[in-house]
């Protein structure tokens, strides 16, 4: 289910995703489209020429929501710590941000990234969220 669909203009070429703490400045590109941490990840993307169009959906199979999107490539599979059961998408510096309302429990949660260019500097971002993973 899409949860949030959105226009977002950046003046850096990075968008930033995860939780609301703080944006970490170790995570490093070096030749992958994507740099993840245990609480965020950061997406190359366009910047200045037009927006991000960044669609945001919630889904406790998140490999059924990326499967649909044929014409995105998958950068990152994996998980992303939420400590507030919420997710912020948005420029490095914090000026264009966007906050979910409470996705859910907090906690680690399965993330999927799919982008339209992971070769160059994509243009449209798809992010999937799983339910929270226990310990049960």
């Amino acid at each position: 289910m899409q949860i949030a669909g959105l226009d977002l203009y950046l003046n850096h070429g990075i968008l930033g995703v995860g939780s609301t703490e703080w944006l970490p400045r170790d995570l490093a590109f070096e030749s992958a489209p994507v740099a993840a941490g245990a609480s965020h990840l950061v997406v190359r993307v366009q910047a200045q020429t037009g927006p991000v169009k960044v669609r945001i959906f919630l889904e406790s199979d998140v490999q059924d929501v990326a499967a649909g999107m044929c014409d995105f490539v998958t950068v990152f599979d994996g998980h992303l710590l939420l400590p507030d059961g919420r997710l912020v998408v948005g420029d490095v510096m914090g000026e264009s941000r966007f906050v979910t309302s409470l996705i859910g429990d907090p906690g680690l949660r399965a993330v999927r990234v799919a982008v339209d260019d992971p070769h160059e500097r994509a243009k449209a971002v798809a992010i999937t969220i799983g339910t929270a993973i226990t310990d049960e």
